[in-house]
């Protein structure tokens, strides 16, 4: 299909559908009674007397009924299969030549993105949740909670680690009446409709938007971290402001988790350790603070720091050149800022 022939498939199948509010009621009005007068089309309908004539002589020229010229006028209506026949093969061709335009955004680049449609945010956030391999950070209304159990789920039983926040907390599903166990390790409520929605994978690739940006037309807005080392901005404000001033927890079971365990989050990682009897030992990557080179450790756990509010945390590996201290996204008071770090019993992990 060349250029010319899908911009007027365009133009023809935008023409077929863009019917005003009375074409809609004498439409369907007709479709229901097979065929009305101008008279009994206002009687059933709140089109005007005088507007009738030219409503119905709209729908005539798109095709979609038939106007007998007798005393009065009749409306008849045409078989929507019939009516329609033509647009759906046009829809065909009008598809098959958009995809052969397409071009399919690049998804594995670093970028930050500004979005504001409520589809596009509903499709990254659900791309955010397909891409987590160990560990998700979330905060979601109840609304999406529902669109995205099934989702979660799959997450959950592929051995990710769900932190989910549901806000506001005074319109969280009850523990009794909603499965939280099927979709998360741990559950927390948090107060206030300002909460926003965001979604962490693997402490690298997140999304933010406004609760409204999926409600209304106020604010409507989210901020795309595609892989993007910034993605670190979104998991500590979930961690450090969001987590930490929930209202309550819905459920948890963390500690119930296998081992070896993978962590983007060192608050996560050291709140589930530290409580744990028996050795761990870690294996961290990431980068030393004072040069920025890439740095693997590997080496038994042998300290903790964790402030009650969950606000700061790190922890102390023995490797074979001595003590190393971790500490998460922009460390400063650690040795190693870590980005990935592998937890398990009897050696540090592959």
């Amino acid at each position: 299909m060349t250029s010319d022939d899908l911009y007027r498939t365009l133009e023809r199948v935008g023409e077929r559908f863009n019917l005003g509010e009375y074409e809609i009621d004498a439409y369907l009005t007709v479709l229901e009674h097979g065929d009305l007068t101008a008279s009994e089309i206002a009687e059933r309908t709140d089109i005007p007397q005088p507007r009738v004539y030219d409503t119905v002589r709209s729908l005539s020229d798109r095709g979609l009924v038939e106007l007998r010229e007798s005393r009065p006028m009749k409306v008849i209506a045409i078989d929507p299969e019939e009516a329609f026949s033509n647009v759906q093969s046009s829809l065909d061709e009008m598809i098959a030549g958009l995809e052969s335009r397409y071009t399919a955004p690049g998804r594995d680049t670093e970028a930050v993105s500004l979005v504001k449609s409520r589809s596009t945010i509903l499709r990254y956030l659900e791309d955010v949740v397909d891409a987590a391999e160990y560990e998700l950070a979330l905060s979601l209304t109840p609304d999406l909670l529902d669109r995205f159990a099934e989702q979660l789920a799959a997450a959950t039983d592929d051995g990710v680690s769900v932190e989910l926040i549901v806000t506001p907390a005074s319109e969280a599903p009850d523990p009794d009446e909603f499965d939280y166990a099927a979709v998360a390790t741990t559950v927390r409520a948090r107060r206030g409709i300002t909460t926003p929605v965001i979604a962490v994978a693997d402490g690298r690739y997140s999304m933010y938007a406004t609760q409204d940006a999926l409600r209304d037309d106020r604010d409507r807005y989210g901020v795309i971290f595609n892989r993007s080392a910034l993605g670190f901005l979104v998991s500590g404000f979930f961690g450090t402001v969001l987590w930490t001033t929930t209202e309550r927890t819905l459920f948890s079971n963390g500690e119930g988790r296998s081992f070896p365990r993978r962590y983007a989050s060192i608050r996560r990682c050291v709140k589930e350790i530290q409580g744990l009897e028996g050795e761990f030992y870690a294996t961290v990557e990431g980068r030393d603070i004072e040069t920025g080179e890439s740095r693997v450790v590997e080496g038994k756990i042998v300290g903790f720091s964790f402030e009650a509010g969950e606000r700061v945390a790190g922890m102390t590996v023995e490797t074979a050149d001595g003590e190393v201290t971790v500490g998460g996204q922009v460390a400063a008071l650690e040795t190693i800022e870590a980005h990935e770090i592998r937890v398990g019993k009897g050696e540090p992990p592959a």
